[in-house]
């Protein structure tokens, strides 16, 4: 039975008309082409699948055939996703970039398979996002957050290396969980991590950090996977690797034992790592290293980051900043 994609990026009855089954056709073969030979996350390959799923209803809608459609069709159809319509409103602009390159990846795509003589998107704009400067903590919310697992119970021990260990390295949330035992090497203080794309990173582990994950090795860890043949290194009370909502409910947890409730997300101590670092004078390119990131550009947030921060401590310190002195 032919399939489509629904909204939910499941697959359904496709629809009858030939356009409808082809289309659903080229999508399945692109997300394999992603997941195969690109190695991209689960994560990516949904968001994926939902933007083409959005962009199939266009087509469909419209009676606009996939291989036949120009660019001031495309054009309109991400002037929908901007302002929205009757049944739909209209999302930001990082989410439209978004859809735009997830456009443009596939009708590359369809352009390498030698579907098309011309790539209707190669011209198509992303609307300007508007820079938003991630949530950091300072040092002593840092402090809070960290002292929150307080014991040597099996859980607390967890906690606290987890915690450590995801400011230390500025791990994200996927890398955390995925981490394996045999990723971390205390007595040289590294770890081993895969991020986007499965590209794998070796990142320098602090003393303090490797301190908590030792002692959750030694008391923590084998109480909670028991007699289990487990290679995670962090895992929940059933011993089993932690989910990604099992992390969450983790941070947001000790984050509001904290009073940092409004200021966490499991990112925000990748931002905050990554901050701390620059404001320290570790080397951009050194901290982009670290995080993994394929292009400076993305890594330079964070140095406006650092110099909004020295601005405040600049115009709090300086007797002549305020204009009252």
């Amino acid at each position: 039975m032919p399939t489509a994609l629904n909204s939910r990026g499941g697959l359904v009855e496709a629809p009858q008309s030939p356009r409808g089954r082809i289309f659903t056709e080229f999508v399945l073969d692109f997300l394999a082409y992603l997941e195969l030979e690109r190695g991209l996350s689960r994560n990516t390959l949904d968001a994926y699948r939902n933007d083409l799923s959005q962009f199939g209803q266009y087509l469909t809608n419209h009676d606009l055939d996939v291989l036949k459609v120009t660019h001031s069709q495309l054009a309109s159809f991400v002037s929908t996703l901007s302002d929205g319509d009757r049944d739909r409103p209209g999302v930001s602009g990082a989410t439209v970039a978004r859809k735009v390159a997830c456009l443009r990846s596939f009708y590359r795509h369809l352009r390498r398979e030698e579907l098309l003589a011309h790539d209707p998107t190669a011209d198509l704009r992303s609307p300007k996002k508007s820079r938003k400067l991630p949530q950091v903590l300072n040092r002593p919310e840092v402090t809070a957050l960290l002292m929150q697992p307080s014991g040597t119970e099996p859980q607390a021990l967890r906690d606290r290396a987890l915690l450590e260990l995801m400011y230390a390295c500025g791990l994200r949330a996927s890398e955390a969980i995925g981490l394996e035992v045999s990723d971390v090497d205390l007595e040289i203080g590294v770890l081993k991590t895969r991020g986007k794309g499965n590209k794998e990173r070796i990142v320098p582990v602090g003393r303090q950090a490797v301190s908590a994950v030792a002692v959750y090795l030694q008391r923590g860890r084998p109480q909670l996977v028991g007699l289990k043949v487990q290679s995670h290194l962090f895992v929940n009370l059933r011993g089993s690797g932690l989910t990604r909502q099992g992390l969450y409910k983790i941070i947001q947890g000790h984050a509001r034992s904290a009073g940092l409730e409004d200021k966490m997300s499991p990112h925000t101590l990748r931002h905050t790592f990554a901050t701390h670092l620059l404001a320290g004078g570790c080397d951009l390119r050194a901290v982009q290293e670290m995080l993994g990131h394929a292009d400076i550009a993305t890594t330079q947030i964070y140095t406006h980051l650092s110099a909004e921060r020295l601005k405040d401590v600049y115009f709090k310190a300086h007797p002549r900043a305020s204009g009252s002195g």
